[in-house]
């Protein structure tokens, strides 16, 4: 089972339960110690999707492409948005933005 572990607000485990990572979108901040990818994923469930694209934008990695991507169909982008899932050898998914958004975090959390 996936599991997430703290000492005090410092993530121990990059391993994370959706329901944690839930929860801390009621704090102010991003837990600590999440990768870049989850990172954009929280601002962008905050609503803050700028800061979320920001912090991907400049990667060039294929996580990041996707998490790209996503964020560019959420924006409603859907030429730039493909663009990025090709990058990331994904095809843009018809499901619901919401789906998607909690198979990132399930896949990125792993």
């Amino acid at each position: 089972m996936i599991f997430f572990e703290f000492y005090g607000s410092l993530l121990t485990n990059a391993i994370l339960t959706l329901e944690t990572f839930k929860r801390s979108l009621k704090q102010d901040t991003p837990l600590e110690g999440i990768s870049v990818h989850l990172q954009a994923l929280w601002y962008d469930a905050k609503g803050n999707w700028h800061h979320a694209h920001s912090l991907i934008d400049h990667l060039e990695d294929k996580t990041s492409a996707h998490v790209h991507a996503y964020l560019h169909r959420k924006e409603g982008d859907l030429w730039n948005a493909n663009y990025w899932y090709n990058r990331a050898k994904q095809v843009m998914p018809t499901k619901p933005l919401e789906e998607e958004w909690e198979d990132l975090l399930e896949l990125l959390s792993k």
